[in-house]
């Protein structure tokens, strides 16, 4: 992912620019930060790859902060309940939210939100860049992704794929996969990709697209077939896994980042403490470790900004609104 991160370097140059020379001096007035606990509300249901990082995270921000964080779950509609649920809470650094590409991007171009993915939050920092594995239920009767794609246009239309609702990476990922193959099969959504997972292991249903941080610790005990990785690259922690230039499908690249986010109006010296415990935390051995088992690269310092985060997600927002308003993704 080398030339993943030069764009993301020069993104945080503009990052700086922005940013300014703007003061975060705490009011003489204010509490100190933080005067009670934190809540992280995970946007999807607990053991998917989402809540796996934020627990991860929290136990680490907790220790930096002198607090309690407590991991909150608020599954459902592809993560925008949670997403509703932190943008309307108080803006004072107690509740924030790990969220990610489907989230805090997709979302925005496939749902009727009350809420703006954009300008309704504060970013805060920008924890993981991740990819997807392409998984099949062990039972499967392909072995490499050619087999699969010569299995599905075969079965047309009888194959599941398990997603985390309408315009989730998941979702966007499989769209794309169908228009570049040719191949068709039906989508059955969960309330997370942990849920997902479960049923794919059980072989209820056939195929996911899905975060590595999800599937690999499955696709490496044997539990479930992986096919290829979504990037140009093959995993450190997966190096058996090909990329899909490898395995036969060119230039299919989905990076699926994650990042944690205040409400809207949190004031800048709350969200500067806040990057603090996080980066503290993305620093630490033992969180490095436990990412890069979980196939997820931790952005070099520049990257981790509140400001860096912002540009990095705007741009995101241009790049994939028009694709998945083309693909006319609509709510399931």
């Amino acid at each position: 992912m080398r030339g993943m991160w030069a764009g993301l370097r020069r993104i945080a140059v503009v990052a700086c620019v922005l940013m300014g020379s703007a003061a975060w001096s705490e009011p003489a007035n204010a509490q100190p930060f933080p005067s009670r606990p934190i809540t992280l509300v995970v946007p999807f249901a607990a053991g998917g790859p989402t809540d796996t990082l934020g627990r991860i995270l929290s136990e680490r921000i907790a220790a930096e902060l002198r607090t309690t964080v407590v991991v909150e779950n608020v599954a459902g509609a592809s993560g925008s309940i949670a997403g509703a649920r932190v943008a309307r809470a108080t803006p004072d650094g107690t509740t924030i939210t790990i969220g990610h590409w489907g989230t805090h991007v997709l979302n925005g171009a496939v749902l009727k939100l009350p809420y703006d993915v954009v300008s309704d939050f504060e970013p805060v920092a920008m924890i993981a860049m991740g990819t997807q594995l392409i998984v099949g239920r062990k039972s499967l009767a392909a072995n490499n992704l050619n087999e699969l794609i010569a299995w599905l246009k075969a079965n047309p239309g009888k194959a599941t794929a398990g997603t985390s609702g309408a315009g989730t990476g998941a979702h966007v990922a499989a769209v794309f996969f169908k228009d570049k193959t040719g191949t068709d099969f039906q989508f059955v959504p969960y309330r997370g990709a942990g849920p997902a997972m479960i049923d794919l292991v059980a072989g209820q249903i056939d195929i996911m697209f899905d975060q590595a941080a999800n599937s690999l610790a499955h696709a490496k005990s044997g539990a479930i077939k992986a096919f290829a990785v979504t990037s140009p690259t093959r995993l450190a922690s997966a190096p058996d896994v090909p990329t899909v230039d490898e395995a036969g499908l060119p230039g299919l690249y989905i990076s699926y980042w994650h990042g944690i986010w205040a409400p809207k109006n949190t004031p800048k010296d709350i969200v500067a403490k806040l990057n603090a415990a996080v980066v503290a935390a993305l620093a630490d051995a033992s969180v490095k470790q436990r990412f890069a088992e979980l196939g997820q690269e931790i952005p070099p310092p520049e990257q981790q900004t509140p400001a860096a985060l912002a540009v990095f997600q705007k741009a995101e927002t241009e790049k994939w609104w028009p694709i998945v308003k083309a693909a006319d993704i609509k709510p399931e």
